[in-house]
This record gives structure tokens, sequence and C-alpha cells, in this order.
């Protein structure tokens, strides 16, 4: 274990003091977490470092996930542990290594991203502007181009790695008592439900295709499409692998559409050699293709089906931008978090869309107002540079 100038472990490479340092962690009430990780040339993150802050100056350390014959699992019990609630910022790449590494969700956590557009701070506001305003404090930018699977690590790269959680734990203790002020601690648990689903970090191959962009609702298109991104998925996460790597998406999308049946047509694909379509992949590749061929109509993939909107809803949903982007002002909240602009649609062409603007504290928040200026129960004026309000019931 390496230490700090003042006694205090930075880098720890033995289990025996990552033990030590959980211990110490114990019962605290929250815990900064950041991970440093590569994904360049493989499907699944390798970890390289994961950084630790507990709320005092001296619970802070970086464990080298690398380190040769380091047991990670002392650190398994405090990110379950729901005494302590696990702060991330941009929580859902790191969120996804634990998942991988423990089979399960670190809980509770907070993503100070989502507390900060709940406190006014924007759209997806970045942990440098946070600092910045919050912590008083400039990051050195240039470390974070680093390779951090080479070791040893330098002192600059560590002093980067922990400011990712030491200069965290003023930002979620400001942010904190600031939606605690504002009564909008309830707002981030909603938030939080889906990072601590289970079900946002499995990667089913099945489902892969939904991913792939596409307008095409023909059924035999869609279940070509299926069988074939499900071939890659699951060779990328076999081969671990970038899907890239394995078949572009543009080259699935070619296929699906033009449906090969031997190698000679799928070597017409662009950026297809015909030593890739006789190989085992172009073999793989069109027995995908035979399996979507055999998918009877009635039983291929659909699209979801998309919202009709009817014509001439232009002006309400221009006055429901309106209306939004007054409220998001009026209660310091980003828009983005409240609803997007596909959401408007849904709303001025159906009071009961299937859209978050119209459910919890976002639709006390703008979804109730924005029903009642639909029905002429509500309007808006103007009164020098500022928008108000007006009940008309």
């Amino acid at each position: 274990m390496v230490r700090h100038p003042s006694s205090a472990p930075l880098l720890i490479t033995e289990t025996s003091a990552l033990a030590e340092f959980c211990e110490r962690l114990e019962g605290v009430p929250f815990i900064t977490i950041d991970t440093e990780f590569l994904r360049e040339k493989t499907y699944w993150p390798i970890l390289c470092l994961i950084q630790i802050a507990g709320p005092e100056p001296d619970q802070v350390a970086a464990i080298d996930s690398l380190a040769p014959g380091i047991d990670l699992s002392p650190l398994f019990p405090l990110l379950k542990s729901p005494k302590t609630v696990k702060v991330f910022h941009a929580a859902r790449q790191d969120v996804e290594i634990f998942f991988r590494l423990t089979g399960s969700v670190p809980k509770p956590i907070v993503d100070t991203q989502v507390l900060a557009m709940v406190c006014g701070f924007g759209d997806a506001a970045s942990y440098e502007t946070l600092a910045a305003k919050l912590a008083n404090t400039r990051l050195d930018k240039l470390a974070r181009f680093t390779d951090w699977s080479r070791r040893p690590l330098s002192a600059r790269q560590l002093d980067y790695a922990l400011s990712d959680v030491t200069h965290l734990r003023l930002i979620y203790e400001k942010l904190h008592a600031k939606a605690e002020k504002t009564e909008r601690l309830d707002w981030i648990a909603e938030e939080m439900a889906l990072l601590t689903d289970p079900a946002t970090y499995e990667f089913n191959p099945e489902n892969a295709w939904k991913r792939l962009k596409t307008r095409s609702e023909k059924p035999r298109f869609l279940a070509v499409l299926k069988e074939v991104a499900a071939w890659r998925e699951r060779e990328a996460q076999n081969r671990d692998v970038p899907r890239n790597r394995v078949l572009n998406d543009e080259n699935i999308v070619e296929i699906a559409a033009h449906v090969p049946e031997t190698a000679e047509a799928l070597a017409q694909s662009r950026g297809l050699s015909r030593g890739f379509a006789d190989g085992r992949n172009g073999e793989a590749i069109l027995a995908a293709v035979r399996r979507g061929l055999a998918v009877p109509e009635d039983e291929a993939p659909k699209l979801p089906p998309r919202p009709d909107i009817p014509p001439g809803l232009g002006p309400l949903i221009d006055l429901l931008r309106v209306l939004l982007k007054h409220r998001c002002d009026e209660f310091d909240v980003a828009q983005k978090l409240v609803a997007n602009a596909a959401d408007l649609e849904r709303i001025a062409a159906d009071d009961h869309a299937k859209v978050q603007a119209l459910h919890g504290w976002r639709r006390k928040l703008f979804g109730e107002e924005a029903l009642a200026l639909k029905h002429g129960k509500l309007a808006l004026t103007a009164k020098g540079r500022s928008i108000r309000v007006i009940s008309l019931e």
C-alpha cells in the first residue's frame, strides 16, 4: 500500500489493506465512488482503479483492481449496505461495472449529475463544472487522457483519480442540502429507480436489434435484423470485443434489407470481403438470415408504435414549450429532466399519454398545468420580460 505524506492511505494493492479500509467506512452516512476503466478494445469494461472517499478527510483511497492477487470482495458488503449512500457522478457506467463484478446493483445510490439537474445546474452538468461552482476548485483535465491499465501509476494520475471523489464529497453535501431545503429528495428517489434496476445492466442479445436505427417496419426485415443483431451481440460478448469489431450497425441494416442467402451475395455488402463471407463469421450470418426468414410474419418483432400526432397541433405544442420553460425556470430545474419535445407532442395529442411528465413530481410541476392549458383552463401572458400563468377557472 502506497501512502500519502500525511500517512492517509492513497493506493491499496493488497486484500488485507482493502478490508481494513472498508472496516473504517462501515456505517458512514455516505461514500463517494468513481472508477477508471478501459473499453476501447473490449466488450466488457476492464476495471483498472476504484476510488472511494468517506465523509472524513482521511477516509480516501484508490484501490488497484489490477494488483496481483488482490481480492475485491471486502468491498462488496459496503456497496450493499443500506446504511451508506453510494454517491456517483454520471453513475451508469460505474454501476454497470459493479453489477458485473458483484452480480447486484449498489444500493442506495445518488447520482450527483441528476441531483444537479434537480437543483438548477442545467442539463447534464459536468463534474468539472460542479467542482468549480460548488467546491471552488479547478481539475487537471489533461490527466483524464491516460492509460489506466499501465503500472506503476504516477503521482499525477493518483491525484487526478482521487480528486474525482474528494471534491465529490462537498458537491454532494451542498446539492443534498439544497434538495432537502426545497423538498426535492423524493424527486431524486424516483430518478434513482432506473439506475438501481438490474434490468438496466442486463445485455440480452435478443434485444440488441432495438438499439439499431431503422425506419422499416416490414416483418421480414425486422425478423432478419433481430437475428443478425443477436448473433453479433453474442459473438462480441463471447470474444470480448466491441460490437463494431464483429460487424458494424450499417452492415446489419444492409443485410436485413437485402437478405443475402449465399456467401457471394453477402460479399456484396459494403465493407465485407469475400474472405469474410466465406469464413466462419459469414456462415454464422447466413444462418442468422435463414433463422429470420423462417419466422412467421405474425411472430416477427415490431417497432414501438409511433404516436399519431394530428395535424394542426403546432401552436399548442409551442405554448406547452413556453409553459415548460417558464415552470422549469421558476423552480430552477433542468427542462430535460421534466419533458422533451416528443413528450410535448404526445401530451398535445393525448391527455393520457404515457410520458413521465404526467406522473409523479413532474405532473405536479408541469403536467397538470400542461393539461389545463390544453383545455382552456389556463392562459399565458407576458408582463415586461416575464411570463405569467393565469387560471381561467
